[in-house]
């Protein structure tokens, strides 16, 4: 387990604040001791979950072909048959997953090949289980093209608390299976689109690991 990128300069100054915090705090009211370990322990709690947040995992990257791997930790919400009109223009299973405050909130490829597409939309922040959140947040589309020619698309939603859509990837970049194209901050969404044919391998409300949870299987 190792600390994300998006995470340093944010725990670095959140740590130089609650320090000077606490520290100026014992010298306005050095006999008020009860009152200062209680902020003492509220700032180290605080510093704690922002900590956790920026958590990334480290493993071995799966290489499998016929399966596709879930793009986010979290839980699944939505598991439903739609139609994709941005890019790929025709009915695909669509599985979506929500990411907590308390998540891992790095986004991950769930096959390998190449970003075919990928574009940035501006947009609201309603609650990221809304059914609008798909098409009216802020969100990015990314089209990754397996090398055997199969196309699966991955939209990462900013939610109620993201604010804040990082990405690594653009068109013609190649990605690995399970390896990183992007961030989410403070709670979010992941939708993926599969093939009509492809066999679902999870069930609403189950939790998911980024890059170690098959959702899929290819045919």
């Amino acid at each position: 387990m190792t600390i994300h990128k998006e995470g340093k300069s944010l725990l670095f100054w959140l740590l130089i604040i609650l320090a000077a915090l606490n520290f100026g705090l014992s010298k306005l009211m050095p006999e008020q001791n009860m009152v200062l370990n209680v902020i003492l322990l509220i700032s180290i709690i605080l510093y704690l979950i922002v900590l956790q947040f920026f958590r990334n995992p480290i493993f071995q990257l799966p290489n499998e072909d016929k399966l596709v791997f879930a793009p986010a930790d979290g839980k699944v919400v939505v598991i439903e048959e739609t139609v994709e009109d941005e890019y790929l223009k025709e009915k695909r299973k669509q599985v979506s997953i929500f990411m907590s405050p308390f998540n891992v909130h790095v986004n991950r490829s769930p096959i390998r090949g190449v970003v075919e597409y990928f574009k940035y939309h501006p947009g609201k922040y309603l609650v990221a289980w809304h059914p609008k959140s798909s098409f009216e947040n802020e969100r990015t589309t990314m089209v990754v093209r397996h090398p055997n020619g199969t196309k699966l698309l991955v939209r990462q939603i900013a939610g109620a608390l993201a604010r804040r859509i990082k990405w690594y990837v653009e068109e013609g970049t190649p990605l690995a299976q399970a390896g990183e194209f992007g961030f989410i901050k403070f709670g979010s969404r992941v939708d993926i689109f599969l093939p009509l044919d492809a066999e679902i391998l999870v069930s609403m409300d189950e939790k998911t690991k980024g890059g170690r949870t098959p959702i899929a299987r290819l045919k």
